[in-house]
């Protein structure tokens, strides 16, 4: 990793086409979001961008040709304050010409790698909410004033706005490497409230369970990833199942040992999946609900396949994922921090498990407790 500033080379790729399909690279399709959404939606990102720039590598470059999270934050910062005077020059101009804006000047200028995290998180939100108050106040009949760059692309308000909308967002997609230790700094906060919260078993997960143990018979040991609360590790065990509790977040994991049971933290991505109980043994099978879904996309395939090498063959998998498109990140529920999500539909998500090494009994369709759509894998270690 380095912060030393390198010349990345500029982004000449004309994105106005994102305006009418989803982004080929980070899945958010503009077209679709619901205009009076849109201001909500830049205050949810830039309290995402707030949590990022708590990391403290959060200035450091993964890669020397990429910017750093940090720069990346201050870019937004500034995307939000050109839209503000481009929305204002359209509100008061008929037809403006937009003056040109060299973003990668703007970085070089705003030495962008020298600010300061606890700076630019607080003014990229103001940046965010006073974007997000403009758009709210444009009225009925002047969203569809219109407004052009140098280079001729037209744009009305509703369409800047969506246009702009992507750009925040795809950049949050630039940053996903970071999305993993955001996550777990937000279970982490919450641990304690997540636990009291989610002790009632859900219907669905029973009769997930039902359905495992008939491919995990009783007495059968089983990697579980993401215990959380420990809710299904108690649930499997009555079933007569031996249960290795596990979680990358280190408050579950001090949690569960400070009510007597042994848990391990343990990151599926990276870690020794190996049983340290019995080192050489594989386990019969590997229970994942609600826990893989925070997995990049791309990385998933690799998590899958590590389970499946640490798994005797015919033993089983559970895993299930929210179901939808894209990525996205939450603020609500029972951790309002940001945490990061993976949207599956059900061929790619069967198409990663049988790549790996699993063969799909069944994928079932479920609701979770605010309706929205999950779904659960059961496969068996080909």
């Amino acid at each position: 990793m380095t912060r030393e500033p390198v010349s990345l080379q500029p982004d000449t790729k004309d994105w106005t086409w994102v305006l009418d399909r989803p982004c080929d690279e980070c899945g958010f399709d503009a077209s679709a979001y619901d205009r009076h959404a849109i201001p909500r939606a830049f205050r949810k990102n830039a309290h995402v961008w707030f949590a990022l720039l708590a990391d403290p590598s959060a200035g450091e470059r993964i890669r020397a040709d990429r910017w750093s999270t940090l720069e990346y934050a201050c870019h937004v910062h500034d995307v939000h304050q050109i839209y503000h005077d481009r929305v204002t020059q359209m509100l008061g101009e008929d037809d403006p010409v937009f003056d040109d804006w060299d973003q990668d000047r703007s970085a070089v200028d705003g030495r962008y790698a020298d600010q300061l995290p606890a700076i630019v998180g607080p003014t990229l939100v103001a940046a965010a909410y006073a974007i997000g108050d403009l758009y709210d106040s444009v009225p009925p009949l002047a969203w569809h004033r219109q407004g052009r760059r140098s280079d001729g692309s037209g744009f009305t308000i509703e369409s800047l706005a969506r246009y702009q909308l992507h750009d925040v967002v795809h950049h949050l997609h630039d940053v996903r490497h970071a999305a993993r230790s955001a996550t777990v700094r937000a279970y982490d906060a919450s641990a304690t409230d997540y636990l009291e919260r989610t002790q009632e078993l859900p219907a669905a997960i029973a009769s997930a369970i039902g359905r495992f143990v008939r491919v995990v018979p009783p007495g059968s040991r089983v990697l579980e990833v993401g215990s959380g609360s420990g809710r299904d590790a108690l649930a499997l065990e009555q079933a007569g199942l031996s249960v290795r509790r596990t979680d990358i977040t280190p408050a579950f994991v001090d949690l569960l040992r400070a009510r007597g049971q042994v848990a391990d933290r343990l990151d599926p991505l990276v870690d020794d999946l190996a049983d340290p109980a019995t080192p050489e043994a594989a386990y019969d099978g590997v229970w994942a609900d609600a826990s893989l879904l925070h997995v990049d996309r791309e990385d998933l395939p690799t998590v899958l396949a590590r389970l499946a090498r640490a798994t005797r063959p015919g033993g089983g998998l559970f895993v299930s994922v929210k179901e939808g498109d894209g990525e996205d990140w939450s603020i609500h529920g029972n951790v309002t921090a940001p945490r990061f999500f993976t949207f599956w539909r059900e061929e790619p998500l069967r198409s990663a498990l049988e790549a790996a090494g699993w063969s799909v009994r069944e994928v079932v369709r479920t609701e979770g407790s605010e309706r929205e759509p999950w779904l659960a894998a059961l496969a068996v270690r080909a």
